[in-house]
């Protein structure tokens, strides 16, 4: 029973993450090729909203976290100072002339690192305290 919850709730969080995704790539696009942004402005508010759109739907259908939302999302921003700068160092360093590894496998490494490090550290850190909280509370 608890090995098929747990296999559900990373299925969810797979679909969450895709969509996630889809939204970063989306609202991207919309800013670097109709909006004419500054790329990495155009980056970093599609990752903000990525995140933002993915903290929402696993809490609330991955994590059932009746949690203190703010401390939630605060531990979610920590992952994030630190992932962010150091995904665009490693980019830099694989896909430069030294190493010059293709782009597209680095950005597909970097986010199977990003799928894998933030749902342990959703499951464990941001949530593990409260999960499935929100499930016991509406029951009551």
């Amino acid at each position: 029973m608890k090995n098929s919850k747990e296999l559900i709730r990373s299925l969810k969080f797979v679909a969450f993450s895709a969509s996630a995704g889809v939204i970063q790539v989306a609202s991207f696009t919309l800013m670097e090729e109709l909006l004419h942004w500054t790329h990495w402005v155009a980056y970093l508010i599609s990752l903000v909203l990525s995140v933002l759109w993915n903290f929402t739907l696993n809490r609330k259908f991955t994590f059932y976290s009746a949690g203190n939302v703010p401390v939630a999302m605060l531990k979610v921003a920590v992952f994030y100072a630190v992932f962010t700068p150091l995904s665009t160092w490693w980019t830099a360093v694989l896909t430069g002339e030294s190493i010059g590894w293709n782009e597209y496998l680095v950005l597909a490494l970097t986010m199977a690192t990003n799928f894998v490090t933030e749902y342990l550290y959703d499951r464990f850190v941001v949530f593990g305290k409260t999960l499935d909280t929100a499930k016991k509370e509406s029951k009551k």
